[in-house]
């Protein structure tokens, strides 16, 4: 196994984290395709593990002035996973292989002059797991629901990061019911939820209005404080895991039934 930098061969497996397998993924559209090709003239770095030409995990990590926080000459980690469905090429975790992709990051961020690297995660033992960076000598420095932000300092001098808090809802449209997806683009996941609410918003015709915001531009974070979420008029609808199509039409069902006649 060999850690590398993200090259054209293995983009279209990159672009769907490394489940090509998966009919899901086919969901999600070409947003994360789109996110990449902004940033990655803007400092963002991908490394792959690859073991016998097949790639078992990835890191992306990218300026924090790029990213989703409040932070200075850092980098902050979207994403690190190693595949661990046995679909596909298997389960490759429980192998090293997460640690060796963040000791390559960070190596490549001290070469890139960078003070220090934040990342975030969940305080409950799933995906992204805060602990698990605790464990690799990140310390917690804000909370944001079960979203925990993280940072290990890797220069004397370096300021620790902040979460960018929520500052407003969705507006509502009178008569209507209001379905807002606000998507990054960095998530196949996230990605997916965005386009079943779409297609689902849709089937009710003038009933229902669909507002899709881009939270790429880092002035779009700052005016909403959101980075990946979905509503459904004012009330924010659980994303993690995707919820199913059939989900969410059944909650904007509720809400349309509700409209006066």
């Amino acid at each position: 196994m060999e850690i590398i930098d993200l090259n054209e061969k293995y983009y279209s497996t990159y672009f769907v984290c490394l489940e090509d397998w998966s009919d899901e993924m086919k969901e999600a559209g070409n947003h994360k395709e789109m996110w990449f090709n902004k940033f990655k003239d803007k400092g963002l770095r991908v490394k792959l593990a690859v073991e016998n030409d097949k790639v078992c995990g990835m890191i992306q990590y990218l300026p924090a002035e790029y990213s989703v926080i409040e932070g200075k000459d850092l980098y902050f980690i979207t994403c690190i996973w190693v595949h661990g469905y046995n679909k596909g090429i298997g389960n490759f975790q429980k192998r090293g292989i997460g640690t060796e992709l963040l000791n390559a990051a960070e190596e490549d961020v001290k070469l890139l002059k960078g003070k220090g690297m934040a990342a975030w995660g969940l305080s409950l033992p799933f995906w992204m797991k805060a602990s698990w960076f605790k464990k690799k000598g990140y310390k917690k420095i804000d909370k944001n629901g079960m979203a925990v932000l993280l940072w290990k300092p890797l220069s004397e001098d370096a300021t620790p990061p902040g979460w960018i808090k929520e500052k407003r809802k969705p507006q509502l449209t009178a008569g209507k019911v209001t379905v807002t997806s606000f998507i990054n683009g960095w998530c196949p996941a996230q990605n997916i939820v965005c386009e079943r609410a779409k297609k689902a918003a849709l089937e009710f015709g003038e009933k229902v209005e669909f507002q899709e915001i881009s939270t790429s531009c880092k002035e779009t974070i700052y005016e909403w404080g959101i980075s990946d979420a979905l509503f459904v008029n004012s009330k924010q609808i659980r994303t993690g895991p995707p919820p199913s199509y059939q989900k969410i039409k059944r909650i904007i069902t509720k809400k349309v039934n509700r409209l006066k006649a």
